[in-house]
Formats: C-alpha cells, structure tokens, sequence
C-alpha cells in the first residue's frame, strides 16, 4: 500500500494545473469553476477515499472477529494473544503516513487560499441583514459604484476584502471552493480566479437572523473586454446620485421589504402611501413623509403590528438626498 504514495502525489501534481473546470460537478460536489477548485477537490477526494478503504478495513475485521472468536461452546476460553510487533508497527506507522499527508496537502492548499496574488483586482464586500453589496473602486481614478451583483473579468484574480455592518454572515461560493466568514469591525479576505465565463451561486453560510435563507446573490464572470466596458459605464453612471430604486435594493430594504404586497420579515411597501398603519402599541400612523424618515432612521419607535423590531436603523448611514430618494421610491409604490 505505501507503494500508492507516488500515485497520490502525482495525481496532486496532475490536479494543480489549471484546466477546463468540470461544468457538471459529480454526485458529491458541484461544478469545478476556479483556479483553485481542482486541488481543493483533490485533496477532498483523497481524503475520502482513504477515510472509505479504513472504514471497510476495520468495519470488515470486526465482522470476522466476531465469527471467528465467538464462543463455540459453553465454558469456552478465549485464545491467549500475546501480541504482533510488526503488525503493531504498520498499522501505526502506514496510517501515520497517511495523516503526514493530509497535514501537507490541507496545509498547502490553505497557504495557496489564504494569499492573494499581488495582481489581484480588489473590490469591496458588505454583508448585511440580508443581501451583500459589492464596491468597486477605479485604482487610478479613485471613483466608486456599488452593485448588488459580483460581476468579475475571467482570468483574472480577484480579492474580496469583507465586512459586517451588522451581525456575522459567512461568504461561500461553492463552484469555487472559497468561503470566509464576515465579521462585524473587521476585515476578512478571500481570492479566487476564475477562468472561464458564466454565472454561479453565493450563499451565506452562517445562520444570521429570519431571512438568512434568501440572503442569496450571482457571481457572474465575463470576458476581460466586456468587463472594462461595463466598469466604465457603471463609473459614468456612478457621477450622479442614486436612484431610490438602487439605493433600497443596495441598502438592503428589499431583503425585507417586498414592492408587490407579498409578505417578508417587513411589512410590503406596495400601496402603503398616504394610508393608516396600525402600530404594536395599538396605536395608528400615518404613512406620509415624516413617518417613513423616522421608520429608516430609528425603525424601533414605531413597529408595525404583526412584525418585530428586527430592523437595524439607518441614522447616520443616509445623506439627506438618499433618504429623500428612499422616500419618492417608496411613494411611487402608490396608495391602497
């Protein structure tokens, strides 16, 4: 068995090298689509195998010992078994052998993950409850814009520098291997390359509140050509205000918040201008400008009947002319 070795490490020599990614995945993992998902599947595949060749191994001895050694006759006495050195010595030192390995190939694949290449395009990442928004920054211009969709060139590094705005959210796209958590005042990193166009799913991967099952987003890689154009485009777009429709989907309003009267963690915002809200309290307001400030500066005064203070408050996170955007949106929405 030690004589497996070789093949082992070659097949890790063979997986390292970036080629095509698997587009259809297997029954245990999903589509391979980075630079680092062959290693990070190799190793997972080794680990795999030789956890499944042990489990037959000893699953299979202890079925035969059981019938070897079972009691024939009343009174029976059990065989006196001195020992085995050279037995003792292999199962020790083979599976030792193997573990060193494990060591060596997680610890290299986590040293390839944990530093980024110093050519690495970098944007922004915002976790908050629930949707993550993506900064991007011109290097030689200093001018930003912020998506809600990661958009990134194909064969080109990208380093993802993150944080929380308010609880802990974990970044994970599966197609590529990579996933960090997000914390709340402090950044964390991750990189990946991707060489090939084509969309793929980020999931949050750290239970953080009600709607953590739709905090769900697209990562979507494109040619490097199309990706200068729309970042060009995105930067002239960027010279003007917000609209209220970007900002309440960039501000997060429309994880909670839907536009088509269907129910969420919040209140639906379709129809609700100029009617009367009834509160927690019993009491009534009414949905006018004032009312919808204070619901994004301090949401916590006044809760909407059937719903929990769940959302976080926007005081000092909003400009004036974002906060007036935010509230002509929402006015738009019409009345009942």
């Amino acid at each position: 068995m030690i004589s497996s070795l070789p093949l082992l490490l070659s097949g890790l020599a063979q997986a390292t090298p970036l080629t095509r990614p698997d587009r259809d995945g297997s029954f245990l993992l999903p589509p391979s689509a980075s630079t680092v998902a062959p290693e990070v599947d190799f190793v997972w595949n080794y680990i795999l195998y030789v956890d499944l060749v042990f489990f037959a191994i000893l699953m299979g001895a202890m079925v035969l010992f059981f019938f070897r050694y079972k009691q024939k006759v009343p009174g029976e006495k059990t065989a006196d078994i001195r020992g085995n050195h050279t037995l003792e010595v292999v199962w020790s030192v083979f599976p030792g052998i193997l573990l060193v390995l494990m060591f060596y190939l997680g610890f290299k694949g986590w040293m390839n993950l944990a530093v980024p290449p110093a050519d690495a395009m970098e944007v922004r990442v915002l976790g908050q409850k629930w949707n993550w928004t993506f900064t991007y920054t011109d290097p030689a211009t200093g001018k930003s814009f912020q998506t809600t969709e990661l958009i990134v060139p194909s064969g080109k590094p990208v380093k993802l520098t993150m944080n929380s705005k308010d609880v802990l959210h974990s970044f994970y796209i599966p197609d590529f291997r990579v996933k960090k958590d997000v914390l709340p005042n402090r950044y964390t990193v991750l990189w990946f390359e991707a060489p090939h166009e084509g969309e793929h799913n980020i999931f949050c991967t750290e239970y953080c509140g009600d709607a953590h099952s739709k905090m769900l987003n697209k990562v979507k890689v494109i040619d490097q050509q199309d990706f200068r154009v729309w970042m060009n485009k995105e930067l002239s777009a960027g010279d003007g205000p917000p609209s209220g429709e970007k900002l309440f989907t960039l501000k997060g309003c429309a994880g909670c918040h839907s536009i088509d009267g269907s129910p969420k963690v919040g209140p639906t915002l379709k129809g609700k201008w100029g009617i009367e809200e009834t509160l927690a309290d019993g009491t009534k307001a009414l949905v006018d400008d004032n009312y919808v400030r204070e619901s994004i500066m301090t949401p916590a005064v006044k809760v909407v009947a059937g719903f929990s203070p769940s959302m976080p408050p926007y005081k000092g996170q909003l400009s004036d002319d974002e906060t007036n955007a935010l509230i002509d949106y929402i006015k738009s929405l019409g009345q009942q």
